[in-house]
């Protein structure tokens, strides 16, 4: 049976690995902006249920549901850089 070549060992060790900065550490969020986060979901959710139950000025629009999905969206969006 043939038999494998064997590898050359290294004369030195493996170079330590870069210290990597490690990023600030942050401390909590303000309350305004965990006020703000939540506020545009819950006024999002607001303006596309009353504009199902046709409680909105003017006649039930598509674009009433536009600006409501676009709140809950910016308020998602938000979470990203809460911490």
């Amino acid at each position: 049976m043939p038999e494998s070549k064997h590898r050359k060992k290294r004369r030195g060790k493996r170079p330590p690995p870069k210290q990597v900065e490690s990023p600030r550490k942050r401390g909590p969020s303000p309350t305004w902006y965990v006020a703000l986060m939540f506020g545009l979901m819950a006024v999002g959710a607001l303006i596309i249920i009353l504009n199902y139950m046709g409680l909105v000025p003017g006649d039930t629009s598509n674009v009433y549901l536009v600006v409501g999905l676009a709140a809950i969206a910016g308020g998602f969006g938000m979470t990203l850089n809460f911490h």
